[in-house]
């Protein structure tokens, strides 16, 4: 396990932790605060994200907007491959396609799964992100493409 699933297992006992552990992430990457994220599971391979149903994420015709929808893709499967890699690799996302499935109403949850990485791992690794309310209906699918390189040592 490397360092940041362990902290976010140790955080996740205390209440509120989970949501602290959210505004910590939020704070190493601001843009991802706009969608006030709540990173609700997080392990090698796993991580899953919560948005609220607020104005703020809101398009003009009321449904959430397709760039929050994106914002929300892109923490999970970056939270999930920093997560999951080796401390001797590095990552960068470098490419996102989307299919809009349904409108997006509602709360929602992203979830972005892989399977274990390998500490030889180099090139690009292409992460599957599912998008649904809560009906379970999945309303967006996004593959994020992340280029995986070994860390510069210092």
């Amino acid at each position: 396990m490397n360092r940041l699933a362990s902290l976010y297992a140790r955080v996740r006992r205390y209440p509120l932790g989970t949501r602290l552990f959210s505004r910590a992430v939020t704070w190493r990457a601001p843009y991802f605060a706009s969608i006030s994220p709540h990173i609700r599971e997080l392990r090698s391979g796993l991580c899953e994200v919560a948005i609220r149903d607020r104005r703020a994420v809101h398009n003009h015709l009321g449904t959430v907007n397709a760039i929050a929808l994106c914002a929300m893709c892109e923490l999970a499967a970056g939270t999930m491959v920093e997560a999951s890699l080796p401390t001797s690799l590095r990552w960068i996302p470098r490419g996102m396609s989307v299919r809009y499935l349904k409108k997006a109403e509602g709360a929602l949850l992203a979830r972005a799964e892989a399977p274990p990485f390998e500490a030889t791992l180099h090139g690009d690794v292409i992460v599957l992100v599912r998008v649904t309310n809560r009906a379970g209906e999945a309303v967006m699918e996004a593959d994020i493409t992340m280029y995986v390189s070994p860390r510069r040592t210092a």
